[in-house]
């Protein structure tokens, strides 16, 4: 991953500098230093409702898909950028994410996280291929928590699934 795919920022990109991060992002996971790319960042914990993670085999990596019916919350990291920082990180994200690609892989989108301070306004990214549940290797986290996936660690092909 050398020069991120760089998509021009609109005004809604700058103005919030934060992320919900629930996977391979996340403090002493595999693509943690991506986020620290762009500079350094406020880490503090969050949850997020509203939505199912879920371990993707033989992809091996997370992803969250809306469910207003998901019945835990899934734990995670809110990561808060300055300004400066948030416009050097977010191409090396989005590149991560695989906003790039067509159709894309993720989609980043604002949602409400909640932190020990109260409820704070971040992005998020959601998958974006949707029929991917339906699909062998979904396995959801009924914890919430990516930490309780014993293959975590085990990186796939990454390959994306075709729907």
């Amino acid at each position: 991953m050398n020069e991120p795919f760089a998509p021009a920022l609109s005004q809604t990109d700058t103005d919030l500098t934060s992320v919900f991060v629930y996977g391979t992002l996340m403090p002493g996971e595999r693509w943690e230093e991506v986020a620290r790319r762009g500079g350094n960042y406020h880490a503090e914990p969050a949850q997020l409702s509203g939505v199912v993670l879920a371990d993707l085999r033989p992809e091996g990596y997370p992803a969250l898909f809306a469910d207003e019916g998901a019945s835990v919350p899934v734990s995670g990291w809110l990561y808060t950028y300055d300004a400066q920082s948030w416009v050097s990180a977010l191409p090396f994200l989005d590149d991560l994410e695989g906003l790039h690609l067509m159709p894309p892989l993720y989609h980043r989108v604002q949602v409400t996280a909640q932190t020990e301070q109260g409820p704070r306004q971040t992005w998020v990214y959601l998958y974006a291929r949707s029929a991917r549940r339906d699909a062998a290797g979904f396995f959801p986290v009924a914890s919430g928590r990516w930490a309780d996936v014993p293959e975590r660690h085990s990186e796939g092909p990454r390959q994306t699934w075709e729907e």
